[in-house]
């Protein structure tokens, strides 16, 4: 195999988690957007917000610079605050959490289905109270919620949606883009997803209010954009209505996002080959079981998440991890329950209920699964997998 150079400086890894996917094309478009006369609120990140809006069939898109902004100003936009309710997956990133408390509201934790590791429609259902206000399904993975039943509990009580799509772009449930079925859709360019920004986030929406206060809020609550007030009149003479934030997305960021854009069906049809290869060599390895494949040419494949089967493998998650790395495999876990952290638990939030994210939790790992990675390194790491059953 090539030699690796690993991201903390640990000569023994011969398998990252992940390389980004950073082409000749996308460096020059950075160095182009450097030459540019505005850096920021400019031209490169409207073309980007158009692209984008057209390659998940929304009305409107708004760039913001992260995905926990992106969450953040759409609980806002929509009225979510103090004495308000939000359902979130006990299984997903904090910032998906976080975003409530930094509205003012409090999350409420469900569980996630064994199978999917998405959100419950049944947990959701058992969480609601009078204070629910949005539901906020991630779709985790890269699989798509099962947006029927969230969109009629959503319907039925009269609940705000807020769909969580960091691991998402390029995902559809029943030919439709996620991000599109709830009020808000919001994605994530952090530099492990399928397209990166380096940071950066997008929020989605057909509505266009909702369109334009988000707009507005990412930019302090200025109510004109920067071309808008050196167009006409004097640029100084702009209203603030509300107070809003910095969360713009750069011109650079932007520009970087349109090569990435490019390129997302290749690199998404290079994750789904290398996820179905993990596959096709992971399924008869005892004590092991591996995602579904079902509905793949829907599935973004942003990760690859192996169970360790308790009393079934010979050896604890915890020990198969440490061995693999030993062996100079980088893995991680997606994720830790929200549960299981300080903050949440000091909100004497509802634990009782979780029974498959804590059980997932002490079974899954995430395997290397990049657009780049070798079939030699997914080899290296099948075999790998498959000594340590055997000699555990």
């Amino acid at each position: 195999m090539k030699k690796i150079k690993d991201s903390f400086a640990n000569p023994n890894i011969k398998v990252p988690f992940f390389t980004p996917s950073l082409s000749n094309s996308d460096k020059k478009a950075v160095l182009d957007a450097l030459n540019g006369k505005l850096l920021t609120n400019g031209p490169r990140l409207i073309k980007f917000e158009n692209k984008f809006k057209k390659f998940v069939n929304s009305k409107y898109a708004v760039g913001v610079s992260n995905a926990t902004a992106a969450l953040h100003l759409s609980l806002k936009v929509l009225g979510v605050g103090k004495n308000d309710e939000v359902i979130v997956p006990d299984m997903t990133f904090v910032a998906t959490a976080n975003a409530v408390l930094l509205a003012g509201a409090k999350p409420v934790l469900a569980d996630v289905e064994e199978d999917t590791m998405n959100i419950s429609p049944e947990s959701i259902l058992s969480s609601l109270s009078n204070k629910t206000k949005a539901i906020m399904p991630v779709h985790f993975a890269g699989r798509s919620c099962n947006m029927t039943k969230i969109m009629k509990i959503a319907k039925s009580h009269k609940l705000f949606i807020v769909e969580d799509c960091a691991h998402a772009i390029g995902t559809k449930f029943k030919n439709k883009h996620v991000g599109t079925f709830g009020d808000c859709g919001c994605f994530s360019f952090y530099p492990t997803k399928n397209i990166t920004t380096l940071e950066g986030g997008m929020v989605i929406s057909n509505n266009k209010k909702i369109a334009r206060d988000t707009s507005i809020a990412r930019n302090h609550g200025i109510t004109h954009s920067l071309t808008e007030r050196y167009s006409k009149g004097f640029p100084w003479e702009y209203e603030i209505d509300e107070a809003g934030y910095n969360y713009r997305l750069d011109e650079i960021r932007a520009t970087l996002g349109l090569s990435q854009l490019e390129k997302i069906q290749t690199m998404n049809k290079k994750r789904r080959n290398a996820f179905k290869y993990y596959n096709k060599f992971l399924k008869d390895i005892p004590g092991v079981s591996i995602p579904s494949e079902v509905d793949l040419k829907n599935h973004a494949c942003h990760l690859y998440v192996l169970r360790i089967l308790k009393n079934e493998f010979p050896i604890s998650r915890n020990q198969f991890f440490k061995k693999l790395l030993s062996a100079g495999i980088r893995t991680t876990i997606h994720y830790k329950p929200l549960n299981k952290f300080s903050i949440y638990k000091k909100l004497g939030l509802k634990r009782d209920n979780l029974k498959n994210s804590n059980k997932l939790y002490d079974e899954i790992i995430s395997l290397p699964l990049y657009p780049d990675i070798q079939k030699q390194e997914q080899d290296f790491v099948i075999n790998t997998i498959s000594s340590i059953q055997k000699n555990s």
